[in-house]
């Protein structure tokens, strides 16, 4: 289906299409336009009119506040309100439509300045363009029957990739943003309008208790429950990646995404803290009875109870996680993404549930039974020292980088994971102040997982930390290398060594299959993730239904093989083949950082496959 959309607007128009179709496929279609600011803007509404009904409409770097079957009308995301004169802003959107037919409409813009545009690239005159916006993308192969329907990226199965920077021989743009919509496949309660993925729809709404809102956050994995240390893990080390690689995310055209994907947890453990209570939500959902359940969170009818830690059970691991996603979100949303109102809310609640970590230590598992057989925490001095460090990025107070360094937990660390974080607390300590300890920790810790360190390796060159989730525990090491090579650590070597790690995930291996779902030509089909191998047109699924997952779990990153680079693609194979908000949280900051030294053109060329 061939789509083109006739705008007027009170915009004026540069260069380039006004609007771009990028993907179109049956009852629905893809495409972008352009926001252009011919005097400094504060805020603007768009208005867009169709000549035949649309049944949704997903838009980024903005959201619907009102619609009818033909009329929508979206205002900008609060990161996307100020704009200074002469700024284009590209701004994306899915359209939905039973029975739709070449549409045409026309969009309004108030708010950026005054012209008028009808179409394509081609500039005739002050502020008017004509022409069409047709785009063929390229054919995804192996996909799923759903995959199509939220198609962004064009997949990228061999050669190389530039962009105005350094060679890439795989486009970790795109990688980046299919992770993304991992992270927005993986919400729960009550989706926006501009939610991405199609077959998700509103769950757990009613998460809450005594009447405390507790809705929102994140699923752990391939199951239900929300827990809140690896959801928090997940949360910093993504805002980490945002502050350090801001640029990579830009250029991948990323960046708006991934401000309105890293606010949804954001948003979640505002609810979970209660200063006036000292009462720290950390878990909602009971891991037994969820993994008795194999069906899509829209359809859970199970009770969710919900778990906190308090003066009395303590919890300062999780609760040191917690303020380090806060004071990392502030910020993010101060120096990123634009919401300084914002920033100062989530830095407020960081001070006050600092207070309260500092004076409840202790191992929240061991109180939480509930938590201790998923997440079982083995100590506590590693996160409150991360916290502490993030409390002083935030603030420059001197109290908190006394606190920092008097709870580093000093060592080489096994590995960089939800449960072990003294690598954070390592890289901040030495950004603060370049002491000789975290200088000899970061490097132990990088040297040991070189080929000439003592972790094991497989055949084909993926550093192979654990069975469980081996490519999480490279993909983190990446991406504490590419932060280290950013602190000057040897950086042409770190930069090298992470480039082998990520590459290999994409494909580099010797199946020549991409880890990450839905990037390249071969990818896992049957990752173990209830919402996507649940069709959405019934209520009963299980775990051995035959087939691909009717779901495309785009972006998701499956845990991976076997010492011996074996890997197999089973649903009920939740070792090699589970997915986790933890799994991808490293590895996507890994994929903004390589983006971002390709913009810089300090991207070292690709070694060698070894496979």
């Amino acid at each position: 289906m061939r789509v083109v959309i006739l705008l007027l607007s009170f915009a004026a128009w540069t260069n380039g299409a006004s609007i771009n179709i990028v993907n179109s496929w049956d009852q629905g279609f893809q495409g972008t336009f352009i926001v252009h600011a011919n005097h400094e803007v504060h805020g603007w509404t768009a208005e867009l009119n169709f000549d035949a009904p649309i049944t949704s409409l997903e838009v980024w770097k903005g959201t619907v506040t009102s619609h009818t079957p033909t009329k929508w009308v979206i205002e900008n995301m609060p990161w996307d309100a100020d704009l200074s004169a002469g700024d284009d802003l590209t701004v994306e959107f899915i359209a939905h439509a039973s029975g739709l037919q070449n549409p045409s409409g026309t969009y309004t813009i108030k708010g950026a300045g005054t012209g008028s545009t009808t179409g394509s690239g081609t500039q005739t005159g002050s502020g008017t363009q004509t022409g069409s916006g047709s785009h063929t993308a390229s054919p995804t192969t192996a996909s799923p029957s759903n995959s199509g329907t939220t198609a962004k990226f064009d997949p990228i199965t061999s050669g190389t990739s530039s962009t105005g920077g350094s060679t890439m021989k795989y486009d970790y743009g795109e990688a980046l943003g299919l992770s993304i919509l991992f992270f927005d496949a993986q919400r729960s309660g009550k989706l926006p309008a501009n939610n991405p993925i199609p077959w998700r729809g509103d769950s757990a709404v009613d998460d809450a208790d005594g009447g405390h809102d507790l809705s929102g956050g994140w699923y752990d994995a391939g199951d239900h429950v929300k827990f809140n240390l690896p959801m928090a893990f997940s949360t910093w080390v993504l805002e980490w990646g945002l502050l350090e690689f801001a640029d990579g995310y830009k250029a991948a055209g990323q960046l708006d995404m991934a401000c309105d994907m890293i606010k949804w947890p954001l948003d979640y453990f505002l609810k979970c803290w209660v200063p006036s209570k000292n009462e720290l939500y950390v878990q909602v959902g009971d891991g037994g009875q969820d993994h008795s359940y194999w069906g899509r969170p829209e359809n859970m009818h199970m009770s969710r109870p919900a778990y906190k830690v308090t003066t009395s059970c303590k919890g300062s691991d999780v609760a040191g996680d917690t303020v380090s996603a806060l004071a990392a979100g502030y910020l993010v949303f101060k120096d990123v993404c634009s919401n300084t109102a914002y920033a100062n809310k989530l830095l407020s609640a960081a001070k006050s549930l600092y207070t309260f970590t500092k004076a409840n230590r202790g191992i929240y598992s061991q109180c939480v039974t509930q938590a201790a057989q998923f997440y079982s925490s083995s100590g506590e001095k590693d996160e409150v020292s991360t916290a502490a460090a993030w409390m002083y990025k935030a603030t420059g107070e001197d109290k908190y980088l006394t606190d920092a360094e008097s709870f580093y937990p000093a060592g080489t660390p096994w590995g960089f994971a939800w449960n072990d974080s003294n690598l954070g607390a390592a890289l901040l300590l030495y950004e603060a102040n370049q002491g000789t300890p975290y200088k000899r920790d970061i490097e132990a810790f990088l040297n040991s997982y070189r080929p000439t360190g003592y972790v094991p390796y497989t055949p084909c060159g993926l550093v192979w930390r654990d069975q469980w989730g081996p490519n999480r525990y490279a993909a983190n090491a990446a991406f504490i290398a590419l932060m280290a090579a950013k602190e000057g650590f040897s950086p042409a070597e770190n930069k090298e060594w992470a480039l082998s790690q990520i590459n290999y995930l994409l494909g580099d291996n010797k199946l020549h299959i991409s880890y990450e779902i839905g990037f390249g030509s071969k990818y896992p089909q049957h990752p173990h993730h209830r919402g996507s191998s649940c069709s959405t047109t019934t209520t009963q699924c299980s775990i051995s239904d035959p087939g691909p997952n009717p779901n495309l779990l785009k972006g998701g990153l499956v845990g991976g093989p076997d010492k011996s680079d074996n890997y197999d693609d089973r649903r009920d194979d939740y070792v090699k083949n589970e997915v986790a908000c933890d799994y991808n949280a490293g590895f996507q900051s890994a994929l903004a950082g390589l983006r971002y030294f390709a913009s810089k053109n300090s991207l070292p060329t690709a070694p060698a496959a070894q496979c």
